[in-house]
């Protein structure tokens, strides 16, 4: 079919979409994925092991219901794996805790705001039973925290309590708003639990630290705290800027990490005589996915895995000389471990079944995951001694048990210039071999992330509900994705919307080659960078795409560079270029360039408040 036909009929194609939708949906919908199916599910959110490695603290996130509760944030409740491996609810409802830690193998302390409370506070409670008793609460809301060993002290991290006399000014109208200047900074506060007579009386201090914190963890002997630390709260600072201290109890900085670039995971040995970290290779690399190790006493992190060609996503001390860690590998995970003199690395779980995207290893060779699957959301599992597979323990949606699921796989092809991706394709539901379907392309944003070959349907993931209305949805890992390591990652540096987005039309071109789709009905889709992607599709690349939905997307290059609040970010790990230094690459890398092409239906989406890509951009 020519492409001008192909373009004239793209409105009816749409309209056929959309009314096969709705005849599929009153025929099948008992047992297939509805819209509402995408928001509804509960995912398991964290692990810890108590100190013991009987039990497991985790964390459950509950959606609230679409059109009857009132709009919010999903509530975050705290569940216990208790020594018998039951399932045993802790605090529960209409909550929000976060970040529980251990006291002791019988104590969990944890942070939420309760009712009768000002601000988030910090609560213990038994696993044998009882009432959340309160454990601190002060004039600060408490953020990050953690307790010493011994018990004494509890760091915190709150924001900077505002001026009282520019609150007064504000008041009298002296309410200019000077932009990225009035940015609280985030403080680092200690409070003595041995001192007062409850939990609103301790001693509290304020340690002085240059810039503003982003996390905290004491060292094994309660003497240190290592902290994350950047020049300003702003977002590109914590991008570009992050460093890695180590202070005394005062607040004084008595070591310095030495790196470059983001760090996402940074935690001590067992004897407190190193630091492993997830951080960067360096300052243009595009996200942290090399597991590092360090000296306490400072110094230039070590690549304890150089060359990989893959990404370590987390990780956990088995014991002062051993690290266990996940990989990401492509569309899989895999869990391994090895000394940190950096020899023989084993693998515990291979890449296959699970996609594993947390770990807590506990004493007597128990380890906690969260982990997900193409049927399945994160839920709770446990890997105990030597055995190679790890065990399911928490069911959050048995509903899904009810719906009928489409094949989904990963599919590898060639780019055009040879080089070798992948991505994970969803089949139409029903699908019969040697028939032709519609395609949605759904292109995840960054670049610097990846779709993983697990759970993908979301409320911006079309996923399972596509492919229940007889749509193939495929879900590539185009050039600059992560999962493949450094080199790959950073390989479409300085040439946005060139080779990375035509890695997207050789993916289409594969499928239709391969006999699955028809290529008059291909939509893209896609947030952030995929929505970039899904507004190149409707410009640039308009005769291959019958519809397009850029959500949050980028439009005009030019702009973005003088609106985003990340500009160093996309100087480091983007364009590696300025403005003023190549108008015509902006330009040409702006979907907005090409309009007078566009005959493709968009749908445009956007947030009024995104401070990363300015709803102008839309």
């Amino acid at each position: 079919m020519g492409k001008a036909l192909r373009a004239g009929l793209r409105p009816l194609i749409l309209l056929s979409l959309v009314a096969s939708s709705v005849a599929a949906q009153s025929k099948t919908a008992a047992d297939t994925f509805q819209p509402w199916h995408s928001v509804m599910y509960r995912s398991v959110l964290s692990a810890s092991m108590s100190p013991d490695g009987t039990q497991v603290a985790f964390l459950r996130s509950r959606p609230r219901r679409p059109l009857e509760d009132d709009s919010g944030r999903a509530w975050i409740e705290l569940y216990l794996l208790d020594a018998d491996r039951r399932e045993v609810p802790f605090i529960t409802g209409d909550v929000n805790v976060s970040r529980p830690i251990w006291l002791g193998d019988d104590e969990l302390a944890f942070v939420a705001r309760r009712s009768g409370d000002e601000r988030r506070a910090v609560y213990r409670i038994s696993t044998h039973g009882g009432e959340a008793r309160k454990l601190f609460e002060s004039e600060f809301n408490v953020g990050s925290f953690d307790v010493s060993p011994n018990g004494r002290w509890l760091a915190f991290l709150s924001a900077e309590k505002r001026d009282p006399d520019l609150l007064m000014l504000e008041g009298k109208g002296f309410n200019q708003e000077i932009f990225e200047e009035n940015l609280p900074f985030t403080m680092l506060h200690l409070a003595d639990l041995q001192s007062g007579e409850g939990p609103t009386d301790r001693t509290v201090k304020t340690l002085k630290i240059d810039g503003s914190l982003r996390s905290l963890r004491f060292s094994p002997d309660g003497q240190r705290l290592l902290v994350e630390v950047t020049p300003t709260p702003l977002v590109d600072d914590a991008l570009v800027a992050q460093q890695l201290h180590v202070v005394d109890l005062d607040g004084k900085v008595i070591a310095r990490i030495e790196s470059e670039g983001k760090i996402a995971q940074a935690d001590w040995s067992p004897d407190g005589r190193h630091i492993a970290m997830v951080s960067s290779l360096d300052r243009n690399d595009p996200a942290p996915g090399r597991l590092m190790l360090v000296s306490a006493d400072g110094g230039i992190p070590r690549d304890l895995l150089p060359g990989l060609e893959a990404h370590v996503a987390t990780f956990d001390w088995r014991d002062e000389k051993t690290l266990v860690y996940v990989i990401d590998i492509g569309t899989e995970t895999e869990l391994a471990e090895m000394s940190i003199d950096g020899s023989d690395p084993q693998t515990i779980l291979p890449a296959g079944d699970l996609v594993i995207t947390r770990i807590d290893v506990g004493s007597q060779g128990t380890t906690a995951l969260v982990a997900q699957t193409p049927r399945h959301p994160n839920e709770l599992y446990t890997l105990t001694g030597n055995v190679d597979i790890a065990t399911r323990q928490t069911t959050s949606n048995e509903w899904l048990a009810t719906l009928r699921f489409a094949r989904q796989e990963v599919v590898k092809y060639k780019a055009r210039d040879g080089l070798e991706l992948e991505g994970v394709l969803i089949y139409p539901l029903n699908y019969n071999q040697g028939e032709r379907y519609p395609l949605m392309l759904s292109v995840h944003g960054g670049p610097e992330a990846h779709d993983r070959n697990g759970w993908l349907t979301g409320y911006s993931a079309p996923g399972q509900v596509a492919a229940a209305r007889g749509i193939a949805v495929f879900y590539p890992n185009y050039r600059g994705s992560t999962g493949r390591g450094v080199e790959f990652s950073k390989i479409s540096q300085a040439d946005a919307a060139g080779p990375e987005f035509d890695d997207l039309i050789d993916a289409v071109d594969h499928l239709i080659n391969v006999g699955i789709v028809d290529e008059d009905k291909v939509g893209i889709t896609g947030g952030s960078y995929g929505g970039y992607a899904s507004a190149w599709g409707a410009t640039y690349y308009s005769d291959r795409f019958a519809v397009s939905i850029p959500f949050v997307g980028i439009s005009d290059a030019i702009s973005k560079m003088g609106t985003t609040d990340i500009p160093y970010e996309m100087y480091d790990v983007h364009h590696r270029k300025w403005l003023w230094e190549d108008w015509e690459y902006f330009a040409k890398a702006s979907p907005i360039y090409y309009v007078t092409r566009n005959r493709t239906p968009t749908l445009i989406l956007h947030g009024k408040d995104d401070p990363r890509v300015h709803p102008s951009q839309s």
